[in-house]
C-alpha cells in the first residue's frame, strides 16, 4: 500500500467547518476565500481508500436502521489497543459514545460533584476547561513549566493539588493538545503514584495517541500500573488518526465495573444509547486493522515531513519566532513572544494580510499567550504557501 498524500480534495463548498469561512470566522477576526486555515485539529487528506470501498457497501445495502456494534468492531479495538499500545483490555470494559468531549463530561459528572476540583494542565484543550465549568466544577490548574524549548510537568504543585480533599479528578491530555508532549512513561508513573496515593479518579484523553512522532513512545495510562484501572478511563477515538472526526465515534475504557455503571448512568439520563454510528462502526472496523496499521505509519511520515519542513523554515527565515520541539499531534505550538509587536497585532496581521487563519494560544489559557497553534496536517505545498505568507507578512522579525 502506498498513500498519496499530495492528492487534493476541494474542501471548500463541502460544509467543511475548516475551510468554510464562515466556521473560520468562529476562530478569527477576519476571513475570506483567499484565507489558509490551519485552525481546527483536521487533516486534510482523504481517509483510506479501503475505507471508502468498506462505507460504499454499506450504503448500497440501502438501509440505515438502527444497528449494534458488531463483533467484528470489538475485536478490532482489542487488537488496536493490544498491538499499538501493548494493553490487554477487556470487551466488557469498553463503552462506544460520540465523542472524547462528551465522555469527559459524563465522567465529570459520573465521578464528582458539584462544587468538587477537578485538575487539568494549562496550556491544554480548551474544552477540558469548558466541560468543568459548565458542570459545575472548579478548575484547578496545575500549569506546564516551560523552559523555552520544552513543557514538563510541575510534579511538585501537582502533589499540592492533588492532596487538596477538595480535588477529586485530574484530566490528562496524552499526548498533549497543543504543546506537542507525548508524556514519558517515567512521568506517568509518577501522576498514577500521586492519584494513587490521593485517591483522584484520573480522565487519560489519548485522542491523539497514534500520533506520536519522530520514535517517540507512546504510552497508555493503562498500562502503567494496575492498580489505577480501578480509578481510570481512557477516552480513545478513530476521529484524529483516520480523519474521521464527522463520523461521531468514540471509545471509553473503564476497566472498573462499579464505574462503568455510573458512567452509563449518566448517559442514560441523557438518552444517550452506548452505541455506535452506522458509519461510525464501519470505520472502526475498517482501520483498526492491519491495513490501518500501514496507512497510519505513511501518514506519520508524511507529517514529520511536513513538521521538519515548518521548523526548518522557521529557523531559516525568522530571528524572534520559533517552533517548539514537537512529540506528537499534528498541531505545531509557535512561541511569538520574542517578536517586536504586540501579539494582538500579530495575530491581526496573520489573519488580514497573511491570510492564515490559526488557533490564538491564548483560548489554552492564559499560559498560552503569546503563541499560536498551528495545523500542519495539510498537502505540502499548502503549508509552504503559509509559510511564504508568513515570511512576507514579517520580513524583519
Amino acid at each position: 500500500m502506498k498513500t498519496n498524500f499530495n492528492e487534493k480534495v476541494e474542501r471548500r463548498g463541502t460544509d467543511s467547518i475548516k475551510w468554510n469561512v464562515n466556521g473560520m470566522l468562529g476562530m478569527a477576526e477576519y476571513a475570506d476565500e483567499e484565507s489558509i486555515p490551519m485552525w481546527v485539529a483536521d487533516m486534510d487528506f482523504k481517509v483510506p481508500n479501503f475505507l471508502i470501498e468498506k462505507m460504499e457497501e454499506r450504503t448500497k445495502e440501502g438501509v440505515y436502521g438502527y444497528n449494534i456494534p458488531s463483533e467484528n468492531y470489538y475485536k478490532g479495538i482489542l487488537y488496536w489497543q493490544k498491538n499499538r499500545n501493548n494493553w490487554d483490555i477487556k470487551k466488557d470494559w469498553i463503552v462506544t459514545n460520540t465523542g472524547v468531549v462528551s465522555a469527559i463530561c459524563y465522567s465529570i459528572k459520573a465521578f464528582t460533584e458539584e462544587g468538587d476540583g477537578v485538575v487539568i494542565q494549562n496550556p491544554v484543550y480548551p474544552p477540558f476547561k469548558r466541560a468543568i465549568e459548565v458542570n459545575n466544577r472548579k478548575i484547578v490548574n496545575n500549569k506546564l513549566k516551560f523552559d523555552g524549548k520544552k513543557y514538563t510537568i510541575d510534579f511538585k504543585d501537582l502533589e499540592e493539588k492533588l492532596k487538596d480533599p477538595k480535588n477529586k479528578m485530574m484530566i490528562l491530555c496524552n499526548p498533549h493538545n497543543p504543546v506537542g508532549r507525548v508524556w514519558k512513561k517515567e512521568e506517568l508513573e509518577k501522576i498514577v503514584e500521586l492519584c494513587l496515593k490521593y485517591s483522584i479518579t484520573i480522565i487519560s484523553d489519548e485522542i491523539h495517541s497514534d500520533l506520536a512522532l519522530f520514535n517517540n513512545a507512546f504510552t497508555s495510562l493503562g498500562t502503567v500500573n494496575e492498580k489505577i484501572l480501578d480509578q481510570l478511563v481512557v477516552c480513545t477515538s478513530i476521529s484524529k488518526t483516520f480523519n474521521c472526526a464527522a463520523l461521531k465515534i468514540a471509545n471509553t475504557i473503564i476497566p472498573n465495573n462499579v464505574m462503568k455503571i455510573k458512567f452509563l448512568n449518566e448517559m442514560e439520563r441523557n438518552w444517550d444509547k452506548p452505541t455506535a454510528n452506522m458509519y461510525g462502526a464501519v470505520a472502526i472496523e475498517s482501520t483498526y486493522t492491519k491495513d490501518g496499521e500501514i496507512w497510519l505509519e505513511e501518514l506519520k511520515k508524511y507529517l514529520e515531513k511536513n513538521y521538519i519542513y515548518m521548523k526548518n523554515f522557521i529557523e531559516e527565515n525568522f530571528k524572534n519566532l520559533k517552533c517548539i520541539e514537537l512529540e506528537g499531534t499534528y498541531l505545531g505550538w509557535l512561541d511569538l513572544r520574542e517578536m517586536n509587536l504586540e501579539y494582538k497585532e500579530i495575530k491581526r496581521k496573520i489573519e488580514r494580510e497573511a491570510k492564515i487563519v490559526i488557533d490564538g494560544g491564548e483560548i489554552f489559557g492564559e499560559e498560552g499567550e503569546g503563541f499560536v497553534r498551528i495545523n500542519f496536517a495539510c498537502h505540502e505545498d499548502v503549508l509552504k504557501e503559509a509559510l511564504n505568507r508568513l515570511k512576507s507578512t514579517f520580513p524583519n522579525e
